[in-house]
């Protein structure tokens, strides 16, 4: 009975074989590698600076003078990092740069959302010329804007404020911020905006729901490159702070290399000091920053 069922049993259709793939053939040509070291060499002299400031920062003057920057220290030295902790105040300097810098960053990206949308959405007229006036304002060398700005705040009391600095940089910052988000918000399908026009939005609705949602990768770059902008910037502070107070920590590294001429171990302790904030801000944010970059790679 069984080879008779196993006899008019119908016959299994065979299972489609997956189709080939071509074979991706990985092997890089002569200008990848040229392209990769030239990329190396360029991390490396980049590269370079940071690990000296970080090896001597932690050399005595002693083991400097004797073995140059270049070797590790033979014994680690915290008396650098102290001393200049100590006679700078730092911890009020840490405050005062990241205090401006974090008002300026979020303001002027607020400004530039604000006025880009009225360039770019809002379709004002003259929008071409207001973009290029803000762009030629955003060139001017800072030393051309010193007095009169330095005339300004002191007619109004504000010199010696860091209020003075925010503004400032503030004004500045959202000049490059309006350029660039104007362009952006310039290409925005106007499908979308009249469909939310149509269901009744009001254009405060129209820039949070809509526009602010597609550009917040835009928006959180500026956030970024403003912070960093702000807190690397040493003119303006050095005019404005006077006091010891306001000072930033840019400024306050060279008042007191000036001021009391530090040995070279305790330069580097003070380098070192003022570039980690950045570079932790920087690593909190990297994904921030390369999620934005590439946000309008892939459609």
């Amino acid at each position: 009975m069984s080879t008779l069922t196993e006899k008019f049993r119908p016959a299994r259709a065979a299972a489609p074989r997956p189709p080939k793939l071509p074979k991706v053939h990985t092997r890089k040509s002569a200008g990848d590698w040229v392209i990769l070291v030239v990329a190396i060499l360029i991390g490396f002299f980049i590269a370079v600076p940071f690990l000296m400031i970080l090896i001597n920062s932690f050399k005595s003057p002693a083991d400097y003078n004797s073995s140059g920057p270049l070797t590790l220290p033979t014994n680690l030295y915290f008396d650098g990092i102290v001393n200049f902790w100590t006679r700078v105040n730092f911890p009020e300097k840490l405050w005062n740069s990241i205090l401006i810098s974090t008002v300026v960053a979020v303001a002027a990206v607020g400004i530039s959302m604000f006025n880009a949308f009225a360039i770019g959405i809002g379709r004002v007229r003259g929008r071409t010329w207001i973009v290029v006036l803000v762009l030629l304002a955003n060139m001017v060398p800072q030393e051309a804007l010193l007095y009169p700005l330095y005339y300004m705040f002191k007619q109004v009391g504000l010199y010696d404020n860091v209020w003075a600095v925010i503004i400032i940089f503030t004004v500045i910052q959202s000049a490059f911020g309006t350029y660039l988000l104007a362009s952006v918000y310039g290409t925005f399908p106007k499908e979308l905006l009249e469909a939310a026009s149509l269901d009744g939005a009001s254009r405060w609705q129209i820039l949070w729901r809509v526009v602010y949602p597609i550009s917040r990768p835009t928006l959180s770059v500026l956030l970024i490159f403003f912070f960093i902008w702000t807190w690397n910037e040493f003119l303006i502070p050095l005019t404005f702070l006077v006091s010891n107070a306001n000072q930033t920590v840019p400024v306050a590294i060279s008042v007191l290399q000036g001021d009391r001429l530090m040995d070279v171990t305790t330069t580097s302790a003070s380098a070192l000091l003022g570039l980690l904030p950045t570079l932790i801000f920087f690593l909190i944010f990297q994904r921030t920053l390369t999620r934005g970059i590439t946000a309008g790679a892939v459609k």
